[in-house]
């Protein structure tokens, strides 16, 4: 009788520290993630540099995230997913503070700092998803992969609330070596979490170069797989791009203030979070994983449709109110299709499997950017933008409730 009753609550609390420990880490890295666009004035005063210039040492991250993502899943079975998620802490904290302590001239440093922010940033997805496929109640497993995805928004909020409020005290540099510090610290205390959560890990897995490209194999061989992988490439540019352009798009072409802009922003990444939680919620409980994914694909083109077609006219509390759901659906699809993605992949294979997903998902969040600002270029606008990836997301949501239907 005891030992049928501890068993449940064995589970329990390993389900409970795996999703502490995995949102804790998630925090931080994007945390790291964001925190050189945040200081991004600064730093660029500092080096001599135009501050449009740390648009590229974003995409750096996510080109090296895109790497060490698709690359993770030998490493994730060989010495466990929160062995590779410490050092995945680690090298985003040393990333951080090589920015804090680089010399101004030196702007191939930051380069390096780039590129090895996007080394530790890559595996954690892939690393949290072997964790949580293994101990999450399978009755909440899309909930609790949104909780922990929250983690993206809740660490770029940290960062934009906390680094520029270090930086006026102390300085930037000061204020990056804070934040690499408190990565040492999340590092340090997962430890205990390793022996509970790491001792499915395999030390005589070998590694090697054609090893990497297996996790692309197996999702090319399942449809549903590929289904779920292509549409984050499309969900992932469209939410990179509501991040990176509503403000300005607000500013210069509504006439909106800096605050006010700033707002909507603020109210679009609450809506992701909030949205992250409920279409979890949604998934476990009410409707299909595939339907959700499809339900937010549609409302998402139809808030960037409106968004494109707003004018100065249009009253600020109903722009507000679309940033917000704008934000829950651009923004908060991503724990949905994680958890999917884990599902549907084959035993023992989740975080290999997801680290492809993410490998295709930072091809997205590269891709998506510069493709928006080539639109708004060319054409003088960016209601382009907007208008063309509401097309995109429209397609990809159409598409999941055709293949729901056959």
């Amino acid at each position: 009788m005891n030992d049928s009753r501890s068993a449940p609550a064995t589970a329990g609390r390993r389900a409970f520290v795996a999703l502490v420990a995995t949102l804790a880490i998630q925090i931080f890295t994007s945390l790291a993630a964001t925190a050189t666009a945040v200081l991004a004035p600064e730093i660029a005063q500092a080096f001599a540099i135009a501050p449009k210039w740390i648009g590229v040492f974003v995409g750096l991250v996510y080109a090296g995230a895109m790497l060490a993502s698709l690359a993770s899943g030998g490493f994730i079975e060989r010495f466990g997913a929160i062995r590779v998620s410490q050092i995945g802490v680690v090298l985003c904290a040393a990333g951080t503070a090589l920015i804090a302590v680089a010399p101004a001239g030196a702007e191939a440093l930051l380069v390096v700092a780039a590129l090895i922010v996007g080394l530790g940033y890559g595996p954690i997805t892939p690393a949290s998803s072997h964790v949580l496929i293994r101990t999450s109640p399978p009755e909440k497993l899309a909930l609790t992969f949104s909780i922990k995805q929250t983690g993206v928004p809740a660490g770029a909020a940290l960062a934009g609330a906390a680094l520029p409020s270090l930086a006026l005290v102390l300085g930037w540099r000061h204020a990056l070596l804070i934040a690499a510090a408190s990565g040492l610290a999340v590092g340090v205390a997962a430890q205990p979490a390793r022996a509970m959560l790491d001792n499915d890990r395999r030390p005589g897995r070998p590694l090697s170069i054609a090893g990497i490209w297996t996790a692309l194999r197996l999702v090319r061989q399942s449809p549903t797989l590929t289904e779920l992988v292509a549409i984050s490439f499309a969900y992932a540019a469209t939410q990179v791009c509501l991040t990176s352009f509503l403000v300005v798009y607000l500013t210069e072409s509504l006439d909106w203030t800096l605050v006010g802009a700033g707002l909507a922003l603020t109210l679009a990444t609450l809506g992701g979070v909030v949205g992250r939680i409920a279409w979890g919620w949604l998934a476990d409980r009410r409707v299909p994983p595939r339907r959700v994914l499809a339900i937010i694909g549609l409302i998402a083109a139809s808030c960037s449709a409106v968004t494109a077609a707003a004018t100065p006219s249009w009253p600020t509390a109903t722009l507000l109110l679309i940033a917000l759901l704008f934000g829950a659906t651009a923004i908060g699809w991503n724990g949905v299709q994680l958890a999917e993605v884990a599902r549907c992949a084959p035993a023992g294979t989740a975080g290999t499997v997801t680290g492809a997903a993410g490998f295709i998902t930072f091809s997205g969040v590269v891709a998506g950017p510069p493709s928006f600002a080539l639109l708004a270029a060319a054409t003088g606008s960016y209601r382009v933008g907007f208008a063309v990836f509401a097309v995109l997301s429209g397609l990809c949501g159409l598409a999941l409730l055709r293949r729901r239907a056959a």
